[in-house]
């Protein structure tokens, strides 16, 4: 039996018919201990066990989020695996044409990002997203059949439109379970997947390439096979196994979950002095202030400069190393300590991010500083000539910060955004946009710049920049004038991240 549930109606998170009386337009103030139940009672929060509940939310919610990433992230990537291993040969496309490949992808899975968040709360989790990954898995499967280039192009266009929805819908889905200062480290250990991913993958091509000749197919055509076979297979697991939202899971018991709502709603103002829940009634003009708050665009310029990065790493890794002189097989397993450092520092970053009193700017700057580092060493050592360890050393240390900023960022983003509906648009507005730097990392490492990738190394460094200043100096002055016009609850609530009770995490 599905554990996935329709939200009640009687939620006092996820229905907008049914008014809390958080929308009413009195200065009254929430307690942190008691909240009524909307039957007049009110519910007892003193004996919950945050830690407890914390766990069990992490038991039944990350396992099977961060399997979606690693399947989407393995899906996306192994056309860097299946390159090596003949891919473009048999094929008999060009050097552009492969490019090509990689970049149209980009195109449809941006565009479907902010109408997939929306349809994520119409249609549930549960639903959504393993439909959207069935959909993937069944073109990934198809793609071991493709005879041309412009089959595999047209395959690629169609993997990204089914896939673009997954990303910025379980980031936006962890959102609704846990609050601001708890975000990251559940971001990263999702995401980490997509570290694991990039090693498995490499593990997993290095095996199936083996399997070159059966059924008289070649070893690239058996990558893409088997991993939408497998992808198929975890999508309909998950329609079984996924979560909704925090008013419906079962694991929780009527008090836990009450609390986990309650805490979500206050969560932007509690450093305020006064209480104000976050809208959770749609408009139109959430979506609108998605498309138009300038800490997106902000946003979106220090994603480019991780995910440029990330997917000259993702698509482009085997072959980097590869053309340093390592063989095929050797080069694929090359790629495993790099992921397999960056995954256990992407939790290990986030966990400190998460604990630390100094913001998220720090934790998001650092590992900035990593890629820069990195790229230089790679770019130095590949101008020089003949240091092939050298250029897989810089490499692996870009790695080392591409992974636990990405997280960051994101974490950072949806921290100083309220309102569900103008966050869950936010954040996707900020993925699909950001995402379109993927597009742009698909063209950095060209044939024609092969051995040394002299223009990819310089571009991935161009696009490093961040920066925090905007933030403190609102919060700076929030602080100082209060809710000096006396604005009503309902009224602050419409206004979010722009209320005066509302503080942005630095």
């Amino acid at each position: 039996m599905s554990h996935a549930m329709q939200p009640s109606n009687n939620s006092p998170n996820m229905s907008d018919e049914n008014p809390t009386p958080i929308q009413d337009d009195s200065p009254a103030t929430a307690s942190n201990h008691q909240i009524s139940d909307g039957a007049g009672s009110e519910i007892d929060f003193s004996t919950i066990n945050e830690k407890e509940v914390l766990r069990k939310m992490d038991l039944h919610l990350l396992p099977m989020l961060s399997l979606l990433y690693l399947i989407s992230f393995l899906d996306r990537g192994n056309i860097g695996n299946a390159k090596i291993e003949g891919l473009t040969q048999d094929l008999h496309m060009s050097g552009p044409q492969y490019n090509w490949c990689l970049t149209v992808f980009f195109f449809t899975y941006c565009a479907v990002e902010v109408p997939s968040n929306l349809m994520l709360r119409k249609l549930r989790p549960s639903v959504w997203l393993p439909t959207i990954m069935v959909a993937w898995g069944i073109v990934m499967t198809l793609m071991g059949i493709v005879q041309s280039y412009h089959g595999l192009l047209v395959a690629r266009l169609f993997l990204g439109l089914c896939e673009g929805g997954l990303f910025p819908g379980v980031t936006y889905f962890i959102t609704m379970w846990y609050c601001r200062h708890e975000g990251q480290l559940r971001q990263a250990l999702f995401f980490g997947s997509a570290s694991i991913a990039g090693a498995f993958s490499g593990l997993l091509a290095f095996g199936i390439a083996k399997m070159d000749g059966v059924g008289g197919l070649a070893g690239w055509r058996w990558i893409f096979i088997l991993e939408g076979i497998a992808t198929v297979l975890i999508a309909v697991l998950a329609f079984f196994v996924l979560y909704d939202f925090p008013d419906t899971a079962e694991f929780l018991s009527t008090e836990e979950r009450a609390w986990v709502v309650h805490r979500l709603k206050y969560q932007g103002s509690k450093d305020s002095g006064q209480m104000v829940a976050e809208t959770e009634k749609f408009q139109w003009k959430h979506v609108k202030e998605a498309f138009t708050d300038w800490q997106i665009f902000v946003g979106i310029w220090m994603y480019w400069g991780i995910v440029c990065a990330l997917y000259g790493v993702s698509l482009f890794l085997p072959t980097i190393i590869n053309e340093l002189g390592y063989k095929s097989s050797t080069a694929q397993l090359l790629t495993i300590p790099i992921y397999v450092t960056s995954a256990l520092l992407t939790v290990l970053v986030a966990y400190y991010s998460d604990k630390s009193r100094i913001g998220r700017a720090p934790f998001v700057f650092l590992p900035m500083c990593a890629i820069l580092i990195g790229y230089i060493i790679a770019l130095a050592a590949s101008a020089h000539g003949n240091l092939p360890g050298l250029v897989y050393a810089g490499v692996f240390i870009a790695a080392c910060g591409i992974y636990p900023a990405f997280p960051g960022n994101i974490t950072w983003l949806s921290n100083n955004l309220a309102g569900s509906y103008k966050r869950g648009a936010g954040m996707a507005v900020h993925l699909g946009v950001g995402h379109l730097g993927g597009a742009m990392a698909s063209n950095f490492y060209r044939d024609s710049d092969k051995p040394k990738f002299l223009l990819g190394h310089s571009l991935e460094i161009g696009f490093v920049s961040p920066s925090r200043t905007y933030y403190s100096r609102v919060n700076s002055r929030r602080v100082t004038e209060g809710n000096e016009k006396g604005l009503s609850l309902r009224v602050l609530s419409e206004m979010g991240d722009k209320a005066p009770t509302f503080r942005y995490m630095i």
